[in-house]
């Protein structure tokens, strides 16, 4: 599987998690200029920006170690800017980062950080 096509299937995978655990989900793959947010979600009266990293493998490491200093600030810009375009500019927010294994042919493992940074 490329690049995009395990990121649409992790975003999938995470979509139906973040569902079955309560939450909605407001818009997928929301892009400006700064990068790219991978689900927006609400719980309750809080607005969630989710990052997702699946890995098939061990060869690239954890998918949580990731979403770097780097990683956070570029995903706290496009917030920001989803924020802006929405007219949203009183609501609770949060980032949540949700990282997928494969489970060795038995589905996968997921790990989810609430509140990650």
């Amino acid at each position: 599987m490329n690049k995009r096509g395990t990121g649409s299937e992790g975003e999938r995978i995470a979509s139906d998690f973040l569902i079955k655990n309560g939450l909605n989900i407001v818009e997928k793959n929301f892009r400006d200029r700064y990068g790219e947010i991978d689900i927006v979600a609400k719980d309750a009266d809080t607005l969630v920006f989710v990052e997702v990293k699946l890995r098939t493998d061990d060869f690239l490491g954890d998918p949580l170690e990731a979403v770097n200093a780097g990683k956070q600030r570029t995903i706290r810009n496009v917030a920001r800017q989803y924020l802006y375009e929405k007219g949203l500019g009183d609501v609770w927010c949060r980032f949540d980062v949700l990282g997928i294994r494969n489970a060795d042919g038995e589905g996968f493992d997921i790990d989810w950080i609430k509140d990650a940074f």
